[in-house]
């Protein structure tokens, strides 16, 4: 992979010392130095999100303001508009070499790394950021950016560091009024899943009004199908998510998941469902607003999705008083040979934030983007403002009923309002489970929290399985091996050469040829997948799994120092 050479810290600084005023964005102050960094003055820096953050107002919450006050920094933010990772707007960027100060990518860095855009952090980091170098600790190899250029470019801040679930959130979703009517069946293969959809489908084909009831209903919209339709072929045959691709543990050989045989027969279940009328016949056409319309109308009995895609929907529900039409999460699988990987640890691996070459004062930004990963910053953003939206009562952090209700049934101006979960983007966080100096939880995601927030209806359910939380039926991450490789999703891949042009190709013919097959005849449904292979490796599928697992080698060498052909 070809890319311009990074620029070290000095190199800028050196050119800082030339410039009258060093603010970065369009802010006017000092010019900078590692004792003006300390600073609170009025600063702003401009960054761009490569997700969507639409509660965002302009720092006006709660918590934006408390940052702002606590360190001067004010975020002029800009964030991708259409779920689409940014992708145009950053080819945009690093075509025309206009960036904002900071940027969070998502899985653009390559781009940005090729054009010479980023910052090295390595050296900002060891000097100015005390936080950062304590939470990463022996794993700060992982922020490197690949074997060849060891430069750190970002800092994860899309996933948690020690993070522990205490809950699932995932799997196959059925209404709990669809369990409790059958006396709460055991859900855990294709076959279970299926028998209680149909049956409580026969029983009830329409709703109280009269609107068709639908059994299954999965949203292929954009992206979107990765996450309902294509990902969770991964998840019910016992592998890893690592995006579009099945690693070997073993060998490291990388292959296009889409080709394991057990994964050929989780999508002939899926046609089987569409021929028998329990999947909607509406899936590959309708849009994300209308798959979630329906699941508001309580329609649904059945999801193959993740909460936080659908939680608004849900939330719909809630307030309609209709918490039996809401879901528990079960784990499914192909067939009992198989067991689940969900909480498979990956380590500390994660999509991050940088600093570009535009920043005027990189110092600044590093020591902004490090408070945010101090304690102070931690319990603030997860937490909110002591006395406003939590109490300590002796010595322990709590959350009053009053905003806890707000949180679950008016999550959207809460969250307007409040700021909280509107700045994890802007510095590495401690994850569920992991206590800060005082013996509290850094996050509000923690087993009383969880259990507390479940409905009546919900807790109804669990207790029909005899549990307490979703998680315990699933497999524990005590089961299962850390990945060398982390997420491989996460990887920073080849920007130009073929790589791109085949991997563009295979992404057309996988989302053309899936829902082909899956609504196709049965009888057809062998020709159209075994075609969709054939078309796979004609497109070049080989050449590129071949160079993803190289990329994987040099991953799993630069991280754990195994010497790996």
């Amino acid at each position: 992979m070809k890319h311009k050479a990074p620029k070290t810290i000095a190199m800028l600084l050196l050119a800082s010392t030339m410039l009258f005023t060093a603010a970065c964005g369009n802010t006017k102050s000092e010019e900078p130095s590692a004792a003006d960094s300390d600073s609170k003055a009025p600063i702003t820096f401009s960054f761009f999100g490569a997700d969507t953050s639409p509660n965002w107002v302009k720092m006006q919450d709660a918590v934006g303001k408390k940052i702002t006050e606590e360190t001067g920094v004010t975020i002029n933010a800009e964030y991708d508009i259409a779920s689409g990772g940014g992708d145009d707007k950053i080819a945009l960027m690093a075509a025309s070499g206009d960036y904002p100060d900071i940027i969070f990518p998502k899985g653009n860095m390559g781009k940005l790394v090729d054009a010479g855009a980023m910052i090295d952090l390595t050296e900002l980091i060891d000097k100015y950021a005390p936080n950062i170098k304590k939470m990463y600790g022996e794993e700060m190899n992982r922020l490197k950016y690949n074997k060849e250029d060891q430069a750190i470019y970002a800092i994860p801040t899309n996933g948690s560091v020690d993070q522990v679930s205490f809950d699932n959130t995932g799997g196959f979703e059925l209404q709990h009024r669809v369990v409790k009517e059958l006396g709460y069946p055991e859900i855990k293969t294709l076959e279970d899943y299926e028998n209680a959809l149909r049956e409580y489908y026969k029983k009830h084909p329409t709703t109280e009004d009269g609107q068709p009831t639908i059994p299954l209903t999965l949203s292929a919209d954009g992206w979107r199908s990765m996450i309902t339709v294509t990902n969770p072929a991964v998840a019910a045959t016992g592998a890893p998510d690592d995006g579009e691709y099945y690693i070997n543990p073993e060998t490291y050989e990388a292959m296009l998941h889409y080709k394991r045989p057990e994964e050929k027969e989780y999508f002939r279940w899926l046609n089987k469902m569409f021929n028998e009328g329990l999947l909607d016949k509406d899936t590959f056409i309708q849009k994300e607003d209308q798959y979630k319309a329906k699941i508001a109308s309580g329609r649904v009995l059945g999801l193959i999705d993740q909460e936080w895609a659908y939680n608004d929907a849900e939330v719909a529900l809630k307030n309609a008083g209709k918490n039996d039409m809401t879901y528990g999460h079960y784990p499914v699988t192909l067939s009992s040979e198989y067991k689940r990987a969900d909480f498979q640890p990956i380590g500390s691996d994660a999509y991050g934030i940088g600093i570009t070459t535009s920043c005027e004062d990189p110092i600044r930004a590093i020591k902004f983007l490090d408070w945010m990963a101090s304690e102070e910053a931690q319990v603030l953003r997860n937490w909110g403002i002591e006395g406003e939206h939590y109490n300590v009562e002796d010595g322990v952090r709590v959350v009053p009923a009053d905003v806890q209700e707000r949180k679950n049934n008016d999550n959207v101006n809460f969250t307007k309002e409040s700021g909280i979960g509107l700045y994890y983007v802007f510095g590495p966080h401690y994850g569920d489970g992991v206590k800060d100096s005082t013996g509290n939880y850094y996050t509000t995601n923690f087993p009383e929290q969880i259990v507390a927030n479940y409905s009546d209806a919900e807790k109804e359910a669990l207790e029909g399985y005899g549990i307490e939380t979703w998680k315990e039926l699933f497999p524990s991450e005590e089961d299962l091996a850390v990945k060398e490789w982390g997420a491989a999703y996460n990887m920073p891949v080849p920007t130009d050469g073929k790589y791109q042009v085949i991997y563009q190709k295979t992404q057309d013919i996988i989302q053309k040829r899936i829902p082909e097959a899956i609504v196709s005849t049965p009888a057809k449904f062998d020709q159209i997948y075994d075609n969709m292979l054939a078309e796979l490796d004609k497109a070049g599928a080989v050449e590129m799994e071949q160079e993803y697992t190289q990329l994987i080698k040099n991953r799993v060498s630069l991280w754990t120092g195994k010497d790996v052909e």
